[in-house]
């Protein structure tokens, strides 16, 4: 995985909170960059942004909630840590069923912040570790030749190679070859392993 420069994006209505929380995470050497509201971050977003998001709940406009549904409908992976007044609670708990990773009520303790923004950019490079790996499984998949893909695809299903030459009407030998170069090109010399990978990245096929 190539470095990644993590930014912490703070979406906060009132300047001096945003002010406050700007000059905090620069004090602990985080790159920060602050937004006045929802929709000047929305302009903004693209999904190789990387860091997480503190976001407060209410704000004129489009609120917190509205941004995460919008950024949700992105299919954006950026941990989300909502910021919140007193009352808020039932908003913040139907923020973290959309999949926000954490909320903190206001006023709180600005190590309570700093070590929750640590855990949500720990949380981020990981997400982005794994969907590397995806994404390279995913290009090998691809490199496949159709007839190695509907091996493969035998090959998952359990298919010995004898079975395979039958239904595809081929020689045992050429089944042989075929499977050699799928596990060349998918990296692995273990069945099990083509199998964990090939299902790891299904849904990403599947959708497209």
């Amino acid at each position: 995985m190539t470095d990644i420069q993590q930014t912490v994006y703070v979406v906060e209505d009132d300047e001096a909170v945003r002010d406050s929380l700007e000059l905090l995470l620069k004090s602990d050497g985080k790159p920060v960059k602050t937004y006045e509201n929802a929709t000047g971050f929305l302009k903004d977003y693209s999904e190789k942004m990387a860091g997480c998001i503190v976001l407060d709940i209410r704000m004129p406009g489009m609120d917190g909630m509205e941004l995460q549904k919008k950024l949700n409908e992105k299919h954006s992976i950026l941990p989300i840590i909502f910021v919140t007044g007193h009352g808020d609670v039932p908003m913040a708990v139907d923020a973290m069923k959309e999949g926000a990773v954490d909320f903190i009520q206001k006023p709180y303790r600005e190590e309570a912040l700093l070590e929750k923004i640590e855990a949500a950019l720990e949380q981020d490079l990981e997400q982005r570790k794994t969907l590397d790996e995806k994404q390279e499984i995913i290009r090998r998949v691809k490199s496949l030749t159709p007839r190695e893909h509907e091996i493969m695809d035998r090959m998952i299903a359990g298919q010995a190679n004898k079975v395979i030459a039958i239904e595809l009407e081929i020689s045992q030998r050429t089944v042989e070859i075929h499977r050699s170069r799928v596990m060349h090109k998918m990296g692995t010399h273990s069945l099990a392993h083509l199998v964990r990978m090939v299902l790891s990245v299904k849904d990403l096929i599947d959708a497209r």
